[in-house]
C-alpha cells in the first residue's frame, strides 16, 4: 500500500492548472499581481510618510540635469508604469489589462505580450517627456495598455478581422484623455498608442517564418530609438 501511493502521480489543482498551463495568461496574471503589489507598498509607505509614490513616478523634473533638483533618475519611467494614483485608478487599469491580456498573450506567446507592454509602456513616457510639462508627475500603466489597444487593433486590421469597434472603444478612451477637468496625461496614452501600433506591425510583418529573424532586432531597433528620443531630450 504504501508503495503504491509513493508511486502514485501528483496531480496539479485544478485551479492551479488553469493558471499556469500552457494556454493561461500568466504574465497578464504577474503584471497585476505586481501593479497591485506596488499599490499596496505605495499606500502603506505614504500612510507611514515614507514617500514612495513620489519615488515612483514619473515626471521630467526628476529624469532631467537641468530641472530644479538637479537630480539625475530616468529609471522613473519605467517606475512609474507599475504605480497608480488611486484604487479606481488601479482597478481601471487592471481591469482593462486582463481584457487584452486574455485576448493577446496567447496568440502572442508570453515573451512578446511581455515586450509589447514594457516597450509600449516606456513609449507612454516618452511621449510625457516630449509632450508634457516637465514638472508634472504620472503614473500609471495606461501607456502600456494603450499600445495593448494598438496592437491589438493593428493585428485585427491586417489579419483581417472585424477592427470597427476597436476603432470606436480606442477613440473614444483616447479622447476621454483630453477633456478638461479628469486630470489624465494623454500624452502617455498618445505615447504607449503610437508605440504598440509599432510593435504590433513588427510582430504582424514578421510573423512568416522566412521574416522571424527580424523580429528581435526590429524591436531592438525601435527600443532604441525611444532610448535616444529620451537622451536627446536629457542631454541636448
Amino acid at each position: 500500500m504504501a508503495k503504491q501511493q509513493a508511486t502514485h502521480p501528483r496531480t496539479k489543482p485544478a485551479w492551479l492548472t488553469r493558471l499556469t498551463g500552457s494556454g493561461a495568461p500568466v504574465v497578464t496574471y504577474a503584471l497585476i499581481a505586481l501593479c497591485v503589489l506596488v499599490f499596496i507598498v505605495q499606500t502603506v509607505g505614504d500612510l507611514l510618510g515614507f514617500q514612495v509614490t513620489n519615488a515612483l513616478r514619473y515626471a521630467g523634473l526628476y529624469s532631467y540635469p537641468g530641472a530644479l533638483t538637479g537630480v539625475f533618475e530616468p529609471w522613473r519611467m519605467v517606475t512609474s508604469i507599475f504605480a497608480h494614483a488611486n484604487i479606481i485608478h488601479l482597478a481601471l487599469n487592471m481591469y482593462t489589462l486582463w481584457v487584452f491580456g486574455m485576448a493577446l498573450e496567447p496568440v502572442l506567446g508570453r515573451v512578446r505580450f511581455l515586450a509589447l507592454f514594457l516597450i509600449s509602456g516606456f513609449a507612454g513616457s516618452v511621449g510625457v517627456l516630449l509632450l508634457a510639462p516637465y514638472n508634472v508627475p504620472v503614473v500609471g500603466a495606461s501607456g502600456a495598455i494603450f499600445g495593448l489597444f494598438g496592437a491589438f487593433f493593428i493585428i485585427q486590421r491586417r489579419l483581417g478581422g472585424n477592427a470597427t469597434q476597436m476603432l470606436i472603444l480606442l477613440a473614444l478612451n483616447l479622447g476621454i484623455g483630453f477633456l478638461p477637468g479628469f486630470n489624465i496625461a494623454w500624452q502617455a496614452h498618445v505615447g504607449g498608442l503610437i508605440g504598440g501600433f509599432l510593435v504590433g506591425l513588427i510582430f504582424v510583418e514578421t510573423r512568416q517564418p522566412q521574416r522571424r529573424r527580424w523580429q528581435v532586432p526590429l524591436l531592438l531597433v525601435f527600443s532604441v530609438i525611444l532610448v535616444a528620443l529620451s537622451l536627446v531630450y536629457f542631454f541636448v
